[in-house]
């Protein structure tokens, strides 16, 4: 007996907008000199039994250290 599971997709982000879009100022250039000299910011959707929980970090590109 084969026993397949199949995830649900559930779409987080909606890219058919008229917003405006911020410029991307890094053109995937991550190099970095200095500390605090470049910082990505990242966001995440945990599922928990209690609903979505949102994780937010900023990373210093410098040491790749959570600064926030």
């Amino acid at each position: 007996m084969l026993v397949t599971v199949v995830k649900k997709y559930k779409a987080t982000t909606n890219a058919k907008h008229n917003l405006p879009v911020a410029d991307n100022l890094l053109n995937q250039n991550f190099k970095t000199k200095k500390p605090c000299e470049k910082w990505l910011i990242n966001i995440r959707y945990i599922a928990t039994d209690e609903g979505w929980i949102y994780l937010a970090e900023v990373i210093d590109l410098h040491g790749r250290f959570i600064v926030g």
